[in-house]
């Protein structure tokens, strides 16, 4: 088999990471070789996100940029995988001559094969429709960070009104315990200390597997490998929260008190619309159970603003809403109408404009929160897990409150050389709108 120089772009979500390194550890089981330049590269792998429309275009304006490598340069396949991909696939191959082949969410084990039929002269090839596959086990991460990704389960039963994530990534399907502490135990073995467990629901795990919700029973079982130092959970729909999880995240030492929970909404109209299954009653009530129960939990959530039928009215509940609760960490998206989607046809659709108003207005809110809240955090001293060295003494680094990418960050000065990935004891001296600023303690408290 003749070497190829491959790289993989990759867009969107945590979850797609995980996806491009198991085309990875695939590839490179096959003598693929890898280039970090776009330049070098005979393959280009663009692993894309569909799932909203900013996404779509994003994805769209990433191709475009590279199809040049191929017009001008060394490249010659172009192959796009991912949520984009999956969704129209025969648009793309249709719409962008130097695109060669099409790979769907389910079908990333097909990567190798889809390449040598490229290479026997097929082309415009396209592999997808498979969206129930099982999860690849067994393929080695070929790269490893301080912080790394573990996808615990794939698709989404929900069905929210909004989502196109189940025609996408299909139903539900948690992994194996045994499969998920092995990836944990390889990883932290090579020296990743923070693991974040991912799925579009995790709060679902085992369910289909074991007929119940086994979520509290992996946490158990991961907080005793030795090497793990952090454990994160991303993401946790409210309806399944359970007494034995809420009691697995409170005692398990290594789980962080961290829970992104995407609410989306608090109005009962909205979110009967929506499918959730959720009311604003049980919402409050699990907030206040969290808060109760481990007092030190720092809570992140989503909400969308101008769903089809939110008045005036409503969003004002929701604003309301979320200057009462005082969220740690909190996002908002506004609506993205989706074809395929229920909702795409529902009546009373809101106008672009007041969409992003009420974005605005929510994002100048909760900016005031977060500074709020940051301020009573003087004084505090933090583990941190260093990151990114910036000028000079300059350090940057993450508390257990901050995930990677979406929250904040806290700098930290030292004349102390630091290593990335260590972690160390910071006292935080001030702090700006979402992040902090702190020095380092030493053995002696100072």
């Amino acid at each position: 088999m003749d070497t190829m120089n491959t790289t993989i772009v990759t867009l969107g979500c945590s979850k797609n990471e995980i996806d491009s390194e198991l085309m990875m550890g695939i590839l490179k089981n096959n003598n693929y070789k890898f280039v970090s330049s776009l330049e070098d590269a005979d393959i280009i792998i663009i692993n894309t996100c569909g799932f909203i429309e900013d996404a779509k275009k994003e994805s769209i304006e990433t191709i475009w940029k590279i199809t040049r490598y191929k017009r001008e340069g060394n490249c010659k396949y172009i192959i796009l995988a991912g949520c984009l991909a999956e969704r129209y696939p025969k648009e793309l191959l249709e719409e962008i001559d130097e695109i060669d082949g099409i790979i769907g969410t389910g079908n990333i084990k097909d990567i190798v094969q889809l390449i040598e039929e490229l290479k026997n002269g097929k082309n415009k090839i396209i592999r997808t429709k498979n969206i129930n596959e099982d999860y690849i086990e067994r393929i080695k991460r070929i790269s490893f960070r301080p912080t790394e990704y573990v996808k615990i389960s794939e698709g989404c039963n929900n069905f929210c009104t909004y989502c196109i994530i189940p025609k996408l990534r299909g139903k539900h399907r948690s992994r194996k315990m045994e499969d998920i502490i092995e990836e944990v135990e390889f990883l932290t073995d090579n020296g990743v200390k923070e693991i974040i467990l991912i799925g579009q629901n995790i709060t679902d795990y085992g369910i289909d597997l074991y007929g119940d919700y086994k979520l509290y029973e992996l946490l158990d079982h991961l907080n005793k490998i030795e090497k793990v130092k952090w454990i994160r959970l991303l993401y946790l729909y409210p309806d399944n929260i359970s007494e034995r999880l809420i009691s697995s995240i409170k005692n398990n030492q290594k789980v962080l008190k961290y829970l992104d929970i995407p609410l989306q909404h608090i109005n009962n109209e909205i979110l009967k619309r929506m499918n959730r299954k959720t009311t604003k009653e049980d919402i409050v009530e699990l907030i206040s159970k969290l808060r109760r129960e481990i007092p030190e939990v720092v809570i992140r959530t989503t909400f969308i603003v101008g769903f089809p039928g939110e008045s005036e009215e409503i969003f004002n509940e929701l604003y309301s809403f979320i200057e009462e609760i005082q969220f740690d960490r909190l996002g908002v998206f506004t609506y993205s109408r989706e074809e395929g989607t229920p909702a795409y046809s529902f009546d009373n659709q809101v106008p672009e404009k007041v969409k992003t108003d009420r974005k605005d207005k929510i994002m100048e809110l909760q900016r005031e929160i977060s500074y709020s809240l940051n301020s009573k955090k003087l004084g505090n001293i933090y583990e941190v897990l260093i990151e990114e060295q910036g000028d000079e003494n300059l350090y940057v680094g993450r508390s257990y409150m901050d995930s990677p990418e979406i929250d904040g960050i806290i700098y930290v000065s030292s004349d102390k050389k630091l290593e990335i990935g260590q972690f160390i004891k910071v006292k935080i001296t001030d702090y700006l709108e979402y992040d902090l600023i702190g020095e380092i303690v030493d053995e002696f408290g100072k």
